[in-house]
């Protein structure tokens, strides 16, 4: 049996409804990230210890 994911918005997701951002959901051992935009659309999982780096790289725009 698998448990639901709790979504929590980025604290970034811009001004008005707050719709331009991602979610993630912690999962033991990943972390899943979607579009709030378009939940059904499919995630993108992270090993937990990957996680970190990918939102830094996302920071300082690597790969612009």
């Amino acid at each position: 049996m698998t448990t639901p994911d709790t979504w929590r918005k980025s604290s970034h997701s811009g001004g008005g409804d707050g719709n331009n951002c991602v979610e993630i959901a912690p999962r033991p051992t990943h972390i899943a990230v979607r579009d709030s935009k378009d939940p059904a659309a499919g995630t993108l999982t992270f090993r937990a210890e990957a996680f970190t780096p990918f939102i830094q790289a996302i920071r300082t725009g690597a790969g612009h």
